[in-house]
């Protein structure tokens, strides 16, 4: 299918307007409280005692008709009455008031609003109504509301704390370069809470809420410009805008800003799978991590490894590779970290053989390969510690450094030996270090603050490693993008085979020579022109499983036996499928050796057209080996697809078996993503199985094919990215 480059990234997609005015919202210099209490501990009166207490610079406008004044500020009956320019509306009124307090806070020039009511989608279609009249209101103004039903945000660095998390009144979590967000109030506060007890630094904490106007998205977006924030966690319930995600999470990469999310529910799309194995396969939870694979997105599972994986990333940055040196005083640690380092993808090359001598020259029983135990050997001479772990490192080529020291954080030579490891990791600042064993609190500050991770459980700092090693992986840069010259349009129905291969062979496809015919003595006319065996399959469009029904027959020679054939396909279909329509018989030609795989597509309701590509053929539902990309796709997306399948190695060559054709199963891949972009919103799903893998250099070949069309105009102009 024929595409143009074009020079707009998807990096650059997102909307400057949108920033600047998330700008407004999210680094007021005014804020007014509507809905004021006199109470500092109620929902109403914390901003106001947070603002006071923790050094936000700018004025603070309690709106109350109940008091003259209100934790010793002066009080005003309504927002209008405030003399000066107000940035920042914080609304904490019931829901019947709500819609009067917005309004009065549009007229008063407000940028931007943060409303805590709850009552409105959350609850009812009534409340949702009400919800969308104020969006209505507010985006007509240009205006942005954060909210409803949330608990607010931080700007740490500003001091700006709009909300009324009680966690706020235990300690403000220091300052840093981790911008979190969460689209639910109660997680977030227990996220803030969190992170605030471990010492992570924060650059800005955002709870979404109802997300009526301002979304994780619109957020995420927002902190990927931000210059305060250069790690992003994020926990997710849902998305509504698929394609705003996607811009926000290629702008992250192409800006080298990490992205770690918990995503909750794994709920299944609810896809009819009679009708395709690839809607049996893309549920919801799947597409969703296809998404942050393809976007260079860390998904985390847990709320000790989305802490663990911000902290590493925050703290000691991004590896150059992934080449462990596990240095240890215990040779059982050192087993226990290099098992962690196989699950966690990292290489655990072995010290070379001079690096090795110099070892063995200090410490004769040590073992000295990779990992690097050391022994107790330790204890009696004070400076073994550096001299064997530099040697390790000047040997070794060596991307990250976990050190397993024991209790050493704690020992009466907690200071000399700290002072040993900063020392090394001076020496050597392109190799990410990571000390691991029981420190006090002193000990840790002073590591963490010379770019050490400091963890206790070995298995969790390896693990955290590997993760560091996958986010640096991820291409930073943007993709160049390329727009479809035209559309394709697709009817509301189910599509033969015959139909489906013909679409695709017109848009540049692989697929086999058919033919159709209607009568036995049609299929011996195509018989006696065949030059090698033929393949007779049924054709109905009440039929998706054809071999499920008895209605494939293989390696077929001559008139006599392809008109047989028909005869016998026609009559045993109609005695199982009596009711089915049946429009005659597809004869196409017998295949050699090759891989059979899937090559698919289903539209999903937030993010549009997914690829799938599996293993197996007809079997893949039983295998569940396959991976899926959101259209379009780049040739790195293919690639990487290959590689996730876990019996991969049937195309490399595996137990003998030739090298399969992967480049042309590439460039399949890519053109089927073409192809869902150009039918829009008309396609619903695709399956081209089995697609058959020839060794290499003869390409690829789609045996059969099942399309569902959706009927809708095609989307026009939309783009699609590419390989820079």
């Amino acid at each position: 299918m024929a595409i143009f480059e074009a020079s707009m990234d998807m990096a650059e997609r997102h909307d400057d307007a949108n920033q600047e005015s998330l700008d407004r919202l999210f680094r007021p210099h005014s804020i007014a409280v509507i809905g004021a209490s006199t109470t500092p501990t109620k929902i109403g009166g914390l901003p106001i005692s947070f603002l006071l207490a923790n050094g936000f610079a700018g004025k603070i406008y309690p709106v109350s008709q109940k008091a003259g004044a209100i934790q010793d500020l002066k009080t005003y009956p309504s927002i209008g009455a405030v003399p000066e320019q107000i940035d920042l509306a914080i609304i904490a009124v019931p829901a019947t008031m709500v819609s009067a307090a917005v309004e009065e806070a549009i007229a008063a020039g407000v940028s931007g609003i943060v409303l805590f009511s709850s009552g409105f989608a959350e609850v009812s279609e009534e409340g949702a109504h009400a919800q969308a009249e104020l969006v209505a209101k507010v985006r007509a103004a240009g205006v942005r509301l954060l909210g409803p039903n949330c608990v607010g945000f931080m700007n740490i660095r500003e001091r700006v704390f709009a909300t009324f998390a009680p966690a706020v009144t235990q300690g403000i979590a220091r300052l840093g370069r981790i911008g979190l967000i969460s689209q639910s109030g109660a997680y977030g506060m227990y996220t803030y809470a969190l992170a605030r007890d471990r010492g992570l630094g924060l650059s800005h904490w955002i709870t979404t809420g109802n997300e009526s106007d301002v979304d994780f998205a619109d957020v995420l977006a927002w902190l990927v410009d931000d210059p305060d924030t250069d790690v992003i966690l994020g926990y997710m319930e849902g998305c509504r805008d698929g394609s705003k995600l996607v811009a926000a999470l290629a702008a992250a990469r192409a800006a080298g800003k990490p992205v770690v999310i918990t995503k909750v529910g794994r709920t299944a799309v609810g896809a009819e799978a009679a009708a395709s194995h690839t809607a049996a396969l893309a549920g919801e939870d799947t597409v969703f991590d296809a998404v942050f694979r393809q976007y260079g997105v860390y998904r985390a599972y847990s709320i000790e490894e989305f802490f663990d994986i911000g902290y590493a990333v925050a703290t000691a940055g991004k590896p150059a590779g992934n080449s462990l040196a596990i240095y240890t005083v215990s040779g059982g640690a050192g087993v226990l970290m290099a098992d962690a380092a196989a699950d966690a993808g990292l290489q655990v090359p072995e010290l070379s053989a001079e690096g090795q001598k110099k070892i063995h020259d200090v410490v004769p029983f040590a073992s000295a390969r990779n990992p690097l135990d050391i022994t107790a050997q330790i204890i009696n001479d004070g400076s073994l510690l550096k001299s064997s772990l530099e040697t390790m490192l000047r040997h070794g080529d060596y991307h990250m450094v976990g050190a397993f020291v024991l209790a050493a954080g704690r020992s009466p030579l907690e200071k000399e030996r700290t002072e040993q490891v900063i020392a090394v990791r001076r020496n050597h600042p392109h190799v990410v270090f990571c000390v691991v064993g029981v420190f006090s609190d002193p000990i840790r500050i002073a590591l963490e603050d010379a770019g050490c991770l400091v963890f206790e459980d070995p298995t969790r700092a390896v693990r955290a490693l590997g993760a560091l090693a996958r986010l640096a992986s991820v291409e930073a840069g943007a993709r160049q993008a390329a727009a479809l010259p035209a559309s394709i349009k697709l009817e509301a129905r189910t599509h033969t085979e015959v139909e489906t291969l013909e679409r695709l062979a017109a848009a540049g496809i692989p697929v086999s020579p058919t033919h159709l015919v209607a009568s036995a003595a049609e299929a011996g006319k195509v018989a006696a022109q065949a030059k090698r065996p033929l393949v007779a399959k049924i054709v109905s469009p009440d039929i998706t499983h054809k071999s499920d029904v008895g209605g494939v027959l293989l390696n077929l020679s001559g008139e006599q036996a392809v008109a047989n054939a028909y005869e016998q396909l026609m009559e045993s279909v109609r005695k199982v499928r009596p009711k089915a329509r049946l429009e005659g018989v597809l004869l196409l030609p017998m295949e050699g050796d090759g891989v059979e795989c899937i090559v698919g597509v289903q539209r999903d309701a937030v993010f549009g057209p997914m690829v799938m590509l599996g293993l197996g053929g007809v079997f893949v539902e039983v295998l569940g080996d396959v991976s899926f990309r959101r259209a379009p796709l780049t040739r790195t997306d293919a690639r990487a697809m290959v590689h996730e399948l876990r019996g991969r190695d049937l195309l490399f060559g595996a137990r003998g078996r030739p090298l399969a054709d992967v480049e042309a199963l590439m460039t399949l891949l890519v053109a089927v993503s073409e192809f869902a972009i150009a039918a829009g919103e008309t396609l619903e799903s695709l399956d081209l199985n089995p697609v058959l893998v020839r060794p290499q250099g003869q390409g690829v070949i789609a045996l059969d094919g099942l399309m569902v069309g959706r009927g809708q105009d095609a989307q026009e102009g939309q783009c699609l990215e590419r390989d820079a």
